[in-house]
């Protein structure tokens, strides 16, 4: 099974909760296991890990996964650190996002791929796009 993190813009309120789950829908349908701090380790803001604590974790986290997916819908500094993190360590590095969106020339630059999604519904084909799903 292929571990894969997931780095995408968090949210005290979870309002965007419906795409995490549906992009880790599509990928264990696939056989990929996801891994999404907010929800596997602070159980959807339950539990507030302190910054450095959150950090470590996050690093650990992304270097016991295959590959990194990024959603970057939503820009954030986090998803920055964890793109550069994954591709210094040799990970790669798979960035989605809402079709419309602008990805910067850095984060297409240490992308293995980049795919647009329109809606929930064509999510499947977005990481198809990506070559992650056949």
């Amino acid at each position: 099974m292929i571990k894969a993190y997931l780095s995408i813009t968090s949210h005290a309120d979870a309002r965007n909760r419906e795409i995490i789950e549906r992009i880790s829908q599509v990928l264990a349908t696939c056989g990929f296991e996801m891994v999404y701090i907010r929800r596997d380790i602070e159980q959807w803001g339950a539990i507030i890990l302190p910054s450095h604590e959150l950090m470590a974790t996050t690093f650990d986290a992304i270097r016991s996964c295959q590959i990194l997916v990024v959603d970057v819908t939503e820009k954030s500094v986090a998803i920055g650190i964890d793109a550069g993190y994954a591709y210094a360590h040799s990970i790669p590095v798979f960035t989605i996002a809402q079709a419309g969106t602008e990805i910067s020339p850095t984060l297409y630059g240490l992308s293995s791929a980049v795919g647009f999604y329109h809606n929930l519904q064509d999510m499947y084909d977005c990481f198809v796009q990506l070559g992650l799903l056949g």
